[in-house]
């Protein structure tokens, strides 16, 4: 498995490099042995060491562990054991849903596109230089992004993992578009529109 060390504003020593390594090594191995790889990016927020931890262990699958501390050390320990909590949490579901090794692989090509925010685009108006017309986003950017076929089982899953707002999915169940996401209280949400099912 190929693990890279990333510091923001903060030198990342080899003692420290070689921890992160040897742990992540530990944890992915126990819960995903096939595991493909992972990033780890440690950035200084005021007096605070920020680690996020990104592991893909599959097809489109990737798990988030992140924390906060005092001590780069603590922030990373931190956040290996958000990850290997959610990964395990992951792994349970998947022996308790009894499924098959198989995954759904089938995916659905759509557009994305990133929309400047409200506060950048009254940043720009003001300026004098450019002018935002009025009603009309922005976009920032465009590309292309994939819509994986799932039950919602798998796709409340994907969501946790990768510890995301919103993920939007193929309904394997009648093919139409559904979408998770995560609520202001804690909970999951699930958006099934009416009659977007296959008839």
């Amino acid at each position: 498995m190929q693990v890279s060390v990333q510091g923001r504003h903060v030198d990342v020593s080899d003692a420290f490099r070689k921890h992160v390594e040897e742990a992540l090594d530990t944890i992915l191995d126990k819960y995903f042995g096939d595991a493909i790889e992972a990033a780890v990016t440690i950035s200084r927020e005021a007096h605070l060491f920020k680690v996020t931890i990104s592991a893909h262990i599959g097809h489109e699958v990737d798990a988030i562990g992140t924390a906060e501390a005092d001590q780069p050390y603590a922030a990373f320990d931190a956040a290996a054991e958000h990850l290997a909590k959610r990964l395990r949490r992951h792994k349970r579901r998947l022996r308790d849903h009894r499924r098959t090794d198989r995954e759904a692989t089938e995916t659905l090509q759509a557009q994305h596109y990133i929309l400047l925010g409200d506060e950048a685009e009254e940043s720009i108006g003001t300026n004098g230089s450019d002018e935002v017309a009025e009603d009309l986003p922005l976009v920032v950017a465009e590309m292309t992004t994939e819509v994986p076929t799932l039950t919602v089982s798998q796709a409340v899953m994907r969501l946790d993992l990768g510890d995301l707002g919103a993920l939007l999915f193929r309904n394997s169940s009648h093919g139409g578009l559904n979408m998770v996401h995560r609520r202001e209280d804690g909970n999951i949400g699930w958006i099934d529109p009416q009659g977007n099912g296959s008839k």
